[in-house]
């Protein structure tokens, strides 16, 4: 992991995608996160709050698995929680948009 510190999030993106260069760790990020949104919708339709918790674990569990396991990294949320989170939801957009390779 890099000892440089991030101040803005335009620089720490590259960082992420560097973080990511393995397509099954990219495609559980991407299950992960597709299964955050369907935990989220559950909350509010239903008001149970177990769901955020679901959302919580399929989000990081995911992740982490594609990362300890494929990426063979730690996971920049450790050092950069906000920028990790903030780079989880672009990238995932970036999938959906054909700009990152699923």
């Amino acid at each position: 992991m890099s000892t440089e510190r991030f101040t803005r999030f335009a620089d720490f993106y590259p960082f992420y995608l560097g973080e990511h260069r393995n397509q099954v760790c990219r495609r559980l990020h991407f299950v992960g996160l597709t299964l955050v949104l369907i935990c989220m919708w559950q909350l509010f339709t239903t008001g149970a709050l177990v769901w955020l918790l679901y959302g919580l674990l399929c989000g990081y569990g995911f992740a982490w698995i594609g990362h300890f396991f494929f990426e063979k990294n730690r996971p920049a949320t450790f050092k950069y929680p906000l920028y990790s989170l903030m780079g989880d939801w672009v990238m995932y957009r970036d999938i959906w948009l054909g700009r990152i390779k699923f």
